[in-house]
């Protein structure tokens, strides 16, 4: 007998995904062919700054056989060509396999005569009324309606969407005004920024914890906590379970699900908590950083890539114990860790980031040995003798 308080999964907090992502919407109510054209239009004024992407099904019914090598038995084709990459499957895209490929779009319009979205835009056109009346069940979650060559809503749909009247409600050759929906929609769905303090080091070559160390008349980790407040919704202290204990009630913390990957886990720690978050990581043992880097590197944050970090003065890789990943990064991390690699700075290398030159390179500066704390001490010093 299986006791009925006995729960067979773990409980995790799961992104706001769709069928594809975060931000999707499926165009219904009209023929493929304004579908496609719509989508482009949108696609082309929103490609500059965010990583668009289509889903639609083909009408090639006359294709028995699938191109190229997938028609002797291949499983995956792969084809690099000069513009673009290509990959064919012979195997059906579940829900989570879609995700997994779409994870990198900020945007994701599908054609919603063929497949569903998480929310919708429905075109009224006269001739498709009949089909989109059979799609009533679909429209879960309109968002925008859209008149192509009639002057007033179904009466169907006006039933079946109470709010419809709310609705932005344009012309199919209002383009501008479409175009300028989206863009509003991509700008409310900026992922919140959180902070996180990694404070979980075992500190072995300092000898002592890091995090406790009081440079600025308090303990490391608290300031660099204090100082994330003015650019992060929440802040965070992240360390391992047996530190949490210590940690101040009045600072938050995340202890480390994911053991033993020092940073890596401390990040993918913070992921599981939030997945919906970006997380801005700053490593407790960067005593020279300011408010002024944190400001710049949050200013100038680009949130269509997996990352927005400094890159290093010295080896011109990226420093990514002081950077902001961005709820994309997440499956990516996953990604590293079950192929045997725990590094985040390599995360960041073979990555889509965004690279920024800081301010003063030598706020980047970590501290691991009783030597380079000297050294800190006297700069630090020095700088508030300036002061």
């Amino acid at each position: 007998m299986i006791s009925n308080e006995h729960k067979k999964h773990a409980s995790l907090q799961r992104p706001a995904f769709g069928n594809f992502g975060r931000n999707e919407w499926a165009i219904v109510g009209a023929p493929c062919t304004t579908i496609k054209l719509l989508a482009d239009q949108v696609i082309g004024s929103l490609s500059s700054k965010y990583k668009c992407a289509y889903a639609d099904t083909t009408h090639n019914d006359d294709m028995v056989l699938p191109p190229g090598r997938l028609s002797s038995g291949a499983a995956i084709e792969y084809t690099d060509h000069l513009n673009y990459q290509q990959l064919n499957y012979t195997t059906s895209f579940t829900q989570f396999k879609l995700r997994e490929f779409f994870s990198s779009a900020d945007l994701v319009l599908v054609n919603g005569n063929h497949q569903p979205a998480k929310a919708q835009v429905v075109i009224i056109y006269s001739n498709k009324k009949a089909s989109l009346q059979k799609r009533i069940a679909q429209l879960t979650n309109v968002q925008m309606i859209i008149l192509a060559d009639a002057d007033d809503v179904f009466d169907f749909i006006k039933e079946a969407v109470p709010n419809w009247d709310k609705l932005p409600l344009y012309k199919l050759d209002e383009t501008e005004k479409i175009v300028s929906f989206f863009k509003t929609q991509m700008q409310n769905a900026k992922p919140v920024l959180n902070g996180l303090v990694l404070a979980g080091g075992k500190s072995e070559r300092m000898g002592f914890d890091k995090g406790a160390v009081s440079w600025h008349g308090k303990e490391q980790r608290y300031y660099m906590a204090d100082m994330l407040k003015s650019f992060c919704d929440e802040v965070f202290i992240s360390c391992r379970a047996d530190q949490q204990a210590e940690i101040d009630d009045k600072y938050p913390s995340i202890a480390d699900t994911f053991t033993g990957l020092g940073s890596f886990g401390a990040i993918l720690s913070a992921f599981r908590e939030k997945p919906d978050s970006a997380w801005l990581v700053v490593a407790c043992d960067l005593p020279l950083v300011d408010e002024n880097t944190l400001k710049y590197l949050t200013d100038n944050r680009d949130v269509s890539t997996v990352a927005t970090a400094y890159q290093s003065s010295f080896d011109n890789f990226p420093e990514p114990l002081i950077t902001i990943w961005e709820p994309k990064s997440y499956p990516v991390l996953l990604s590293f860790l079950a192929q045997g690699y725990s590094c985040p700075r390599k995360v960041l290398i073979n990555s889509d980031v965004c690279l920024l030159n800081a301010p003063n390179p030598d706020d980047l500066t970590n501290v691991n040995t009783p030597e380079e704390l000297d050294k800190i001490k006297r700069t630090l010093h020095k700088k508030i003798a300036v002061e």
